[in-house]
């Protein structure tokens, strides 16, 4: 059985996709990319500022499905341009200190909107849910 996860503390979907699905006690959740939303806008242009935002919308999508980074189990990132790989990889390892999960981080000719990073995940549903 799945369950769509949608929660209004993430950017909303911009096309024919859920924020997550969980099916069983697995969550697998869409590529976010540095939507504010309060805003509805990017945070800045920054790929750190990016960074930071991504995974502060990856989180509240996770919550939602009652995880947490925590509990990230693969990440995939998508850099526009690679050479922002330091700036990412040192926010991300703020994010991700004492659990780091698998993860494969590759270049991509465009990113939605033109943003500069995009990370999606999948996670496990935090025991005794």
């Amino acid at each position: 059985m799945k369950e769509i996860i949608s929660t209004e503390n993430a950017p909303d979907a911009i096309g024919p996709y859920s924020q997550a699905v969980k099916a069983e006690n697995m969550i697998f959740c869409s590529g976010q990319i540095p939507i504010d939303v309060s805003t509805g806008e990017f945070v800045s242009n920054d790929v750190a500022e990016q960074t930071h935002q991504v995974l502060k919308n990856l989180s509240a999508v996770l919550k939602a499905a009652g995880s947490g980074l925590n509990n990230v189990v693969k990440t995939t990132v998508f850099l526009a341009d690679m050479n922002d790989f330091t700036a990412m990889n040192e926010v991300y390892a703020e994010y991700f200190n004492d659990n780091k999960p698998a993860r494969a981080t590759v270049q991509a000719a465009r990113l939605p909107r033109d943003a500069r990073v995009e990370i999606d995940c999948i996670a496990l549903v935090e025991s005794g849910e």
